[in-house]
């Protein structure tokens, strides 16, 4: 597999002011609906970018589109400095072991257990038992579900198959994250928990992140949260403080109608923004 990275830099050797996602005037349509109208962004190293916008303006395609599971119609994307309309199946699959990905309902195969489920991308690329079953483990320490390593998806609760969804994604320790609604259809209090690890590993890891969420007091949550290592737990940041690395973008009617720092988007004068926004 290292022969398939010769042609592109890997991700940690791409220069520091380069995007690690990049989205230039991208469009894409479905027989006569135009999903996405022209939408160009950029997510920066270490950056988590929040994805905001009303049910059926493309965030989920936008998520698809950037892990190459479907194709623009016009327009480039490039993911790790790389287009990816340019890339074989061979670097394709190459870019997506740098990237991991939390499905919106979990994704978890049902006849597999939570180790085996952990384990997939491990086990497709034939890491050593010993070395897969510490990662595992390791992976779910991090999302705090070790004792659940030999349970099958159909005895854990909604929040716990999303916790091992993200063990899944993070597994491999990936230089790119995608979260396609890691709280949807999930009650307040697991939603916290769940932001809860994504704050934890963008604060421990540093790991590039583009997260969709419906819920506006997750993504301001996010923002407003740091992972405190020693008491193991998030905190809020003090004196109405923000991460600087969180970021947002927020969509309407296919395209991009804000893309800025939480301060900017809190102070936004734009009528639509605000009414969306309180």
């Amino acid at each position: 597999m290292n022969s398939l990275t010769h042609s592109k830099p890997k991700p940690n050797e791409i220069e520091h002011d380069t995007p690690i996602v990049e989205f230039r005037n991208v469009s894409i349509r479905f027989d006569d609906n135009v999903v996405l109208r022209n939408i160009s962004f950029t997510v920066m190293r270490g950056e988590t970018r929040i994805i905001l916008g009303p049910a059926g303006v493309g965030k989920s395609v936008l998520m698809k589109l950037a892990n190459g599971l479907i194709q623009a119609d016009s327009g480039e994307i490039l993911i790790f400095a790389k287009s990816l309309g340019a890339m074989t199946d061979a670097e394709m699959y190459e870019m997506r072991s740098h990237v991991g990905m939390v499905f919106q309902e979990s994704a978890l195969f049902d006849s597999l257990n939570v180790e085996d489920n952990v384990a997939y991308r491990l086990t497709e690329e034939r890491v050593p038992e010993d070395e897969t079953h510490e990662r595992v483990v390791e992976a779910l320490r991090f999302v705090e579900l070790e004792k659940a390593i030999t349970k099958f998806p159909s005895e854990l609760s909604g929040g716990m198959r999303r916790r091992v969804s993200i063990a899944r994604a993070i597994i491999s320790k990936p230089d790119l994250i995608l979260y396609d609604s890691p709280t949807g259809g999930l009650d307040p209090i697991t939603s916290t928990t769940i932001i809860e690890l994504v704050v934890k590993q963008r604060d421990v890891s540093r790991t590039t992140s583009l997260l969709i969420t419906h819920r506006l007091q997750d993504a301001f949550t996010l923002a407003s949260h740091r992972f405190n290592a020693t008491a193991g737990h998030m905190e809020k940041i003090p004196e109405g403080g923000v991460d600087p690395s969180t970021k947002f973008l927020v969509m309407h009617e296919g395209r991009v109608v804000f893309d800025g720092t939480t301060e900017e988007l809190v102070r936004t004068d734009d009528p639509w923004l605000r009414d969306y926004i309180s």
